[in-house]
C-alpha cells in the first residue's frame, strides 16, 4: 500500500546524495511507490491540539546537481501523512528537543521513525550507559576534579561534548597532558553541559565500526577507519569507510540492546562499536547506509521501509 511520507529534514538542496542517508531513505520510499514532502523543523506550528508544517511535495533523483523536483510551498497538517521520518541533524539541542513534542503530539496515528518521545529520553551518549556492561570505563561530568581522579586511574583518556555530533570536539588527552585544564575551561565557556570522559581505547586505530539496527536486528556494518595520526574516524572529520563483517562480539552486543530498542520504537538506529566495547547509540539521524549499500550490497533503508510498511498494515 502506498504511504504518505513527512521528511523532516535539512534543507535539500544542500545535502550530499553520494553519503547522505535521508536521502537513499527517500529514494527507497519513491521506488515503493511511497510519496515524499519535506519540510524544515522551524517551519513546524502547533495550533489548538494540531500539527502543521510548512513545505514541498517533492521527487528524488539520483543526479548530482539536479537531485530533487519539488512542488510549491504548501501549508499541511501532519495527520495528513501516514509517516514522518525525524531526519534533521543533531547537536540535540532545545530546538531539537522542541520538536519532538510537535511530533509527539501525532505519533503513532502517524508513525514517527524514531518515536520522538524515545529520541527525546535517549541522547546517543547517555543512552548507552545504561549498558555499563558494554562500555569502555565512562565519567559524565563538569566536576574538574572527579575527572581529574578518572584520568589517574585509567591514564590516557578521550574527552567529548555531551551534544556533539559527527566527531566535533573530541580529544585525546595523555596522563601528563598539561592541556586538559585549559580545555576544560574553554567547554565551560561555551555551555554549561558536562563532558564525557572516556578511557582512551588504542583498538580505535583499527577503526570504528558503525553497525546499522533495524526494529532492533543488525543488519550490517561499515568500519570507518582514522586518517593518520588521528583519533576520530568519523567520516565528516576525514575517516574512511571500508567494508566489515559483524563479529560475534559485535552481535552480543546488538543481542543485548536490540530488545530495548524494539520496545522503545526505535526502528532506525546506528551504534558505534570500538573493539569489544559499544561508545555510542544514535537516534537522532543515523548515516552509513550508503556506504553499507556500496560495500555489501545490503539497503538498510529497504529493510527499514520493510518494517515500517508491516507497522502501518497492522494499524
Amino acid at each position: 500500500m502506498p504511504l504518505k511520507v513527512a521528511v523532516q529534514m535539512d534543507p535539500i538542496e544542500g545535502i550530499n546524495i553520494e553519503g547522505d542517508t535521508t536521502f537513499l531513505m527517500m529514494e527507497t520510499a519513491q521506488a515503493r511507490g511511497h510519496s515524499l514532502f519535506v519540510y524544515l523543523t522551524d517551519s513546524l506550528a502547533l495550533e489548538d491540539g494540531r500539527v502543521f508544517a510548512r513545505g514541498r511535495d517533492v521527487s528524488v533523483n539520483r543526479v548530482k546537481g539536479d537531485h530533487f523536483k519539488a512542488g510549491p510551498v504548501r501549508r499541511v497538517e501532519l495527520t495528513e501523512f501516514d509517516v514522518a521520518l525525524m531526519r534533521q541533524d543533531p547537536p540535540f539541542d532545545m530546538h531539537y528537543i522542541d520538536a519532538t513534542f510537535f511530533l509527539e503530539a501525532v505519533h503513532p496515528k502517524v508513525l514517527v521513525v524514531n518515536n520522538p518521545r524515545e529520541v527525546r529520553s535517549a541522547p546517543e551518549k547517555l543512552f548507552v550507559t545504561q549498558f555499563p556492561q558494554l562500555q569502555p570505563p565512562t565519567l559524565i561530568t563538569n566536576d574538574r576534579e572527579a575527572i581529574r581522579e578518572f584520568r589517574e586511574r585509567h591514564g590516557d583518556i578521550v574527552l567529548k561534548p555531551l551534544n556533539g555530533k559527527g566527531g566535533s570536539g573530541v580529544t585525546r588527552h595523555l596522563k601528563d597532558d598539561p592541556n586538559l585544564s585549559a580545555l576544560l575551561e574553554i567547554h565551560a565557556e561555551l555551555g554549561r553541559e558536562p563532558v564525557i570522559v572516556q578511557k582512551f581505547l588504542p583498538s580505535v586505530t583499527r577503526g570504528d565500526k558503525r553497525i546499522l539496527l533495524v526494529d532492533g536486528e543488525p543488519v550490517g556494518a561499515i568500519n570507518r577507519v582514522p586518517a593518520k595520526g588521528q583519533i576520530r574516524s568519523n567520516m565528516a572529520v576525514g575517516g574512511t569507510p571500508e567494508p566489515v563483517e559483524l563479529s560475534a562480539r559485535d552481535r552480543e552486543i546488538c543481542a543485548t540492546i536490540g530488545p530495548e530498542l524494539k520496545a522503545r520504537g526505535l526502528i532506525f538506529v546506528g551504534i558505534d562499536v570500538i573493539g569489544d566495547h559499544l561508545t555510542e547509540i544514535n537516534v537522532t539521524s543515523p548515516t552509513g547506509a550508503v556506504a553499507l549499500k556500496r560495500f555489501s550490497g545490503i539497503d538498510a533503508t529497504e529493510a527499514m521501509w520493510e518494517r515500517v510498511e508491516a507497522i502501518r498494515a497492522m494499524s
